[in-house]
């Protein structure tokens, strides 16, 4: 590809796309970190953002024209407006992660509540049993009705904990039905986490910072290298210095000639006057014509 004549308009094409798209997402994350100005962070960030690829373009063409104030100053102003560019592709795409796993994190939280209540009512429920059985133990046997009793108060306790369970169980099979549907859209990143032995968010973070270490330092490069193409394009182009040629240039250089002979031969401004016979007849006295020869610019007579 790089000996195809349009190698150059594939970078020019590359740059715009990148370099767009981490505009695009910096100053949508920017807007949403600032939301209670977001019309005015969308205008700053975009102009930020065009000064950043001008000023890269300006910086590469002109090193060597440009002081050394203007080379420190907008180098330290290009660097700094990548890192706050990465900054917003952070804010946009943490954004998007939130949005797509806020159901399924809601649904988790909700599914460990419930996980929580079913230990604790099943601890509940065993240590009503064990209460029970040592009431009894401690009773005599001929105490039938004592221990009857012991069971007619402990049994409601027992079976309205049953109860609870039963439901909490229920709603637990419910959310992990939902949870299946859910984690579809976070899938490979559960099973991410699950690999390296850590969990969901940490996995997305680390995939987040090497996009941007990517993202928008590439894009300021290619636009870098679109410039650097267009110049070496410049050079190779063979200069065409246009000439008059054919009938033109002779015509031009007969005229030329003809001027300088007439500066010579008469010694003023380079008019020439040729001579011209005038009859000398007689004008008649009702003759309305009177002949009156001038000179014209091109040695000819005009006759009045």
């Amino acid at each position: 590809m790089e000996n195809s004549k349009y190698f150059i308009y594939w970078i020019g094409l590359s740059a715009l796309l990148i370099a767009g798209s981490a505009a695009a997402f910096s100053v949508y994350g920017l807007a949403k970190l600032f939301s209670g100005a977001f019309i005015s962070v969308v205008i700053m960030a975009s102009a930020l953002e065009l000064g950043k690829l001008v000023t890269a373009s300006f910086l590469y063409r002109y090193w060597n024209m440009i002081n050394w104030f203007q080379k420190v100053y907008m180098t330290i102003a290009t660097i700094v407006l990548i890192f706050i560019t990465s900054a917003g592709i952070f804010g946009y795409l943490s954004n998007a992660y939130q949005g797509a796993t806020l159901e399924f994190e809601k649904q988790s939280t909700e599914l460990l509540t419930i996980e929580e209540r079913i230990e604790q009512l099943e601890e509940d429920k065993f240590f009503l049993k064990e209460e029970l059985e040592f009431s009894l133990s401690e009773l005599p046997d001929n105490y039938i009705t004592a221990k009857r009793k012991l069971r007619e108060d402990y049994n409601p306790q027992i079976l309205q904990i049953n109860n609870e369970l039963l439901d909490y169980k229920k709603t637990r099979a419910d959310l992990e039905i939902g949870l299946v549907s859910t984690g579809v859209d976070v899938g490979p990143a559960i099973y991410l986490a699950r690999t390296f032995g850590t969990d969901i968010d940490s996995v997305v973070k680390f995939f987040i910072f090497i996009l941007i270490f990517v993202f928008d330092p590439l894009a300021v490069m290619l636009v870098i290298a679109y410039n650097q193409a267009l110049m070496d394009r410049k050079k190779d182009e063979p200069v065409v210095i246009s000439e008059p040629t054919g009938f033109t240039a002779l015509q031009e250089l007969e005229e030329d000639n003809e001027r300088m002979d007439i500066i010579g031969q008469n010694g003023n401004d380079g008019l020439h006057y040729d001579e011209v016979d005038i009859p000398n007849e007689p004008l008649e006295e009702n003759d309305p014509k009177e002949v009156n020869p001038q000179p014209t610019a091109k040695g000819g007579v005009r006759v009045q």
